[in-house]
């Protein structure tokens, strides 16, 4: 068994059940009377738009922002360029493209929004009272904290004039349709991207909240924002929302079924674990190891030959200034803690293609791995520490790397386990 080609299988079946045009197909709104303005963002935001366009034909009209490198394509809806994980100014300029596409909209127009991961960088807009190098140092801040997308979100909800419905409250009294691509755990469509065009109920008093449970030590003048800021983030029950619809049209569960499906066909028992994992990345490799190890001595709580497959969002709490993404760090923990195991194969991989700020999604690692990267000269022990597995895997070949992918629902993680152990 040539256990990377099968891994590298099921993370191309996972991707294919994302596929734009697949995920909008059955989402399609009512044609209205007037405009058609299509705005959206995220690392897949091109690829939905252009699905969007072959998909609902002519005429109409918009602008999207995507991560620099991942653009495509479209025939009438313009497509943007910004930085990702941290804002930049491409991004700044972007939320003004979009907000200007909303401008002056009537009730018979429809604003069609395709959401997906990554948009929370990709549309920079600081509320009134903050600048952009107060949004970009609260970026960063919150990237290095470890903190769960959930608790960065209720705080980004609050300093920002783009999201937490905001943008969608600008189209108004135009309907907005959000059909979105969900990378978050739990599939809440208000946490993707922040939700520019989805409020949700969490308000100031849970973002003091994260801020406490977390640790997260904010810049001084976001702080001083939160507490003199006059007013939260617009509530679900604010009225210009109520002609509004809310469709979640590919998510990190819809992915892993379909990669279990996939592995059944090749005659490889299937397990997923959970589409909503979070936690320190390299606390959850250690539990994901533990249950591949009892597999493989005992043959408990699966028979092998199985591959265990779960997804969601990891953190990483920056220790070191290595160079990875939460999927490397998983897989990096992963290997010290099945090392000398025989019969593990592992991958991890941002369903996006890209992993932190590096070119590869992921990487692969099994049994053996460790003892590579010493043999390599790599302490991987030491390369953890850092925050470096990027350089740990790429010193053994480790790395995958298949690039942008035009959509994603988050982290994939497969774990196979033969039944010769």
């Amino acid at each position: 068994m040539d256990e990377r080609a099968v891994l590298t299988r099921l993370f191309g079946a996972a991707i294919r059940a994302a596929d734009p045009k697949e995920a909008l197909r059955a989402h399609l709104p009512e044609r209205p009377k007037g405009r058609v303005v299509v705005i959206g963002a995220g690392k897949g935001a091109a690829q939905l738009a252009a699905a969007f366009e072959d998909l609902w034909g002519d005429p109409v009209e918009g602008v999207v922002v995507t991560r620099y490198g991942y653009s495509c394509d479209t025939r009438h809806v313009k497509v943007l360029e910004a930085a990702h994980p941290v804002p930049d100014d491409a991004g700044l300029a972007a939320s003004e493209a979009l907000f200007a596409a909303v401008e002056g909209l009537g009730e018979d127009d429809l604003v069609v929004a395709l959401v997906c991961g990554g948009g929370s960088a990709l549309l920079a807009g600081p509320a009134e009272g903050l600048t952009f190098d107060d949004e970009v140092a609260l970026n960063r801040a919150l990237l290095a904290s470890g903190a769960p997308i959930g608790a960065m979100n209720a705080i980004r909800k609050q300093v920002s004039r783009v999201k937490g419905g905001r943008l969608a409250a600008a189209a108004y009294p135009a309907k907005v349709v959000s059909l979105i691509v969900s990378d978050v755990p739990g599939d809440d469509p208000a946490q993707v991207a922040s939700g520019p065009t989805v409020p949700d109920a969490v308000g100031r008093a849970e973002a003091w909240a994260a801020i406490r449970d977390y640790g997260i030590e904010l810049p001084e003048r976001v702080t001083e924002f939160l507490d003199t800021a006059p007013e939260d983030a617009p509530s679900p029950d604010d009225p210009r929302f109520a002609r509004n619809e809310v469709h979640v049209v590919a998510s990190a569960a819809k992915s892993l079924e379909a990669a279990a499906a996939l592995a059944e066909a090749e005659g490889i028992p299937a397990a997923i674990l959970s589409d909503a994992v979070e936690g320190e990345a390299r606390e959850v490799a250690k539990v994901h190891a533990a249950i591949a190890r009892e597999v493989a001595a005992k043959g408990r709580p699966f028979a092998p030959p199985v591959v265990l497959l779960s997804g969601g969002e990891t953190t990483v709490t920056l220790r070191g200034q290595g160079r990875g993404g939460r999927n490397s760090e998983f897989l990096l923990s992963l290997a010290l803690e099945i090392d000398g195991v025989d019969g593990v194969t592992a991958l991890a991989a941002d369903t996006d293609g890209i992993d932190g700020s590096e070119d590869n999604a992921g990487a692969f690692a099994d049994g053996g791995t460790a003892r590579a990267m010493r043999l390599a000269g790599v302490d991987p022990a030491g390369a953890l520490a850092e925050n470096d597995a990027y350089s740990a895997f790429a010193a053994v070949g480790g790395l995958f790397e298949p690039g942008p992918t035009g959509t994603n629902v988050n982290d994939f993680r497969a774990i196979l386990i033969r039944g010769d152990g």
